[in-house]
C-alpha cells in the first residue's frame, strides 16, 4: 500500500518561512504526479501546487511567487517551501500523489495525513 509521510509543519508568524516534505513508499513503482492541498475546517479542500513527473509544476493564484514546489525522484520525496506566509495560509496541508503499485496496475490517488500549518501574530 502506498504510504505517503508529512513533516515540517508548524506555528509562525507573519513573513516567516516553513519547507514540508512528504516521503512515498520506495515500494511505489511509479510516481505520477506529487502535489499539496490545504483545506481550513468548514472549506472545500484545494490545491496549492503540483509537480509532475516531468517537472510540469501547477500553482494555485494565491500563493504564486511565494511558494515553489519540488522533488526528489530518488528519494520519492516531494517539497514544498513556503515564504512570506500569511494568516491565509493556515490550514492542513495535504500531500498527495497520483501513483502505481507495479507495471499493471492502474493508477490512483493516494493522500498524506495532514500537517498543521499556523501563520498567526
Amino acid at each position: 500500500q502506498v504510504q505517503l509521510v508529512e513533516s515540517g509543519g508548524g506555528s509562525v508568524q507573519p513573513g516567516v518561512s516553513l519547507r514540508l516534505s512528504c516521503a512515498a513508499s520506495r515500494s511505489i513503482y511509479r510516481i505520477y504526479v506529487m502535489g499539496w492541498y490545504r483545506q481550513v475546517p468548514g472549506k472545500q479542500r484545494e490545491l496549492v501546487a503540483s509537480i509532475t513527473s516531468d517537472d510540469s509544476t501547477n500553482y494555485a493564484d494565491s500563493v504564486k511567487g511565494r511558494f515553489t514546489i519540488s522533488r526528489d525522484n530518488a528519494k520519492n520525496t516531494v517539497y514544498l517551501q513556503m515564504n512570506s506566509l500569511k494568516p491565509e495560509d493556515t490550514a492542513v496541508y495535504y500531500c498527495y500523489a497520483r501513483a502505481t503499485l507495479s507495471r499493471m496496475s492502474r493508477a490512483d490517488d493516494y493522500w498524506g495525513q495532514g500537517t498543521q500549518v499556523t501563520v498567526s501574530s
